[in-house]
């Protein structure tokens, strides 16, 4: 098989959607493997280090889509990269479709077969190529929470972990997944009073078991939710529903009762965002204010530590790159239903039921697109 992995060109997006390993494993395994120039720059690779995994390198995008029989890549692809998408072509990268209906729309037109990384599931019911990502996005947040507090940009000066006679931040973390636990455990290790809100007793006790009380937990119901994100300097978005729009937990209206200058970072900000004033920034331009309160939204806040984020996913990519390589994308998908689970989108039919949930578009079930 043809594989293509074109540069990313979202804004500030330097991660890369094959490294020179996997490439590597995919001609070991017979296949031919296209790179744009310069693609891994970003990541801290070279195109001769592609060429030495045995890739060719190719001068532009256009020629990357029209050879390739699947893309590779990180981001969803943009408009002009959508254009480019055929009917019969497969596409494995992140979709997180549901709140984007222009994607969706074009995808479908495009009649792309699309399989996307954040809704390929495992045997345990996790999501293994959406951890890497939501692993180094949890570890980043408090870390970005914590300049947004700085008092230059426009935070309440408050400093994570307090000093001798000022108590530290206090910092609460919506969600007990694997991005909640990750910015719990990096913000209760620069030394703030952290909260993990949950709605699994289990999930609570397990937290309270694995860190033996290095940050604490509470249910999440609506009263204590707004109770603690009222006395919280920072608030980290961390709540998932696999391939489903976020909801939204804390309104515009709870805004008025925090502190001013605290913090909002959310992570879910690519489904969605899970709070109500949410909307995507850019590395460039990561923050913004409304009504007081700070607020950072980076759609891919992992692209700031490329090179880490890169090997992390393609590590976790790679195995299922080769079987979609070596089998086809129908086979693979047969005999991995975790696979098929990521299908998204095939020959213009939308095949993911919680994004045709919410955009409101017809589903045709996977397992009835096997059989056509």
């Amino acid at each position: 098989m043809k594989i293509g992995c074109p540069k990313e060109i979202k804004p500030q997006e330097f991660r890369v959607g094959l490294t020179p390993n996997a490439a590597h494993e995919a001609v070991v395994h017979g296949h031919e493997v296209l790179i744009e120039t310069n693609a891994g720059a970003g990541s801290g690779f070279s195109d001769a280090d592609y060429v030495a995994a045995g890739a060719r390198i190719v001068q532009t995008a256009e020629e990357v889509f029209a050879e390739a029989e699947m893309i590779v890549k990180v981001k969803e692809p943009q408009a002009v990269e959508r254009k480019r998408l055929r009917e019969g072509q497969l596409l494995f990268t992140y979709l997180h479709l549901a709140p984007d209906p222009e994607q969706t729309r074009d995808l479908l037109e495009s009649g792309v077969t699309a399989i996307a990384y954040e809704t390929v599931t495992d045997n345990r019911g996790g999501l293994p190529l959406l951890a890497p990502m939501s692993e180094v996005a949890g570890r980043l947040a408090p870390q970005v929470g914590a300049w947004t507090l700085q008092k230059a940009n426009g935070g309440r000066g408050v400093l994570m972990g307090g000093v001798p006679g000022v108590g530290p931040a206090r910092v609460v973390v919506i969600g007990g997944g694997v991005v909640g636990t990750h910015a719990a455990r990096v913000a209760a290790g620069m030394g703030a009073d952290v909260t993990v809100l949950d709605r699994s007793l289990p999930r609570m006790r397990y937290l309270d078991d694995a860190f033996s009380g290095l940050f604490k937990t509470s249910y999440a119901s609506k009263g204590n939710t707004a109770e603690l994100v009222a006395e919280a300097d920072m608030v980290v978005g961390a709540v998932l529903i696999p391939g489903a729009a976020a909801p939204k937990l804390v309104t515009r209206e709870q805004l008025s009762t925090m502190k001013p200058g605290a913090a909002i970072v959310d992570v879910a900000i690519d489904q969605g965002g899970c709070f109500e004033t949410s909307k995507a920034t850019t590395h460039q331009d990561p923050i913004y204010e409304v009504d007081g309160i700070m607020h950072y939204c980076v759609a891919n806040m992992p692209g700031a530590v490329a090179r880490t984020s890169t090997i992390a996913l393609g590590n976790a990519t790679m195995p299922f790159m080769l079987d979609l390589a070596n089998k086809g994308w129908r086979q693979a998908c047969e005999d991995d239903p975790h696979l098929l689970d990521g299908l998204n989108t095939h020959a213009g039919h939308l095949t993911y039921y919680a994004v045709g949930k919410a955009l409101g578009i017809d589903v045709l079930s996977p397992q009835l697109v096997l059989k056509k």
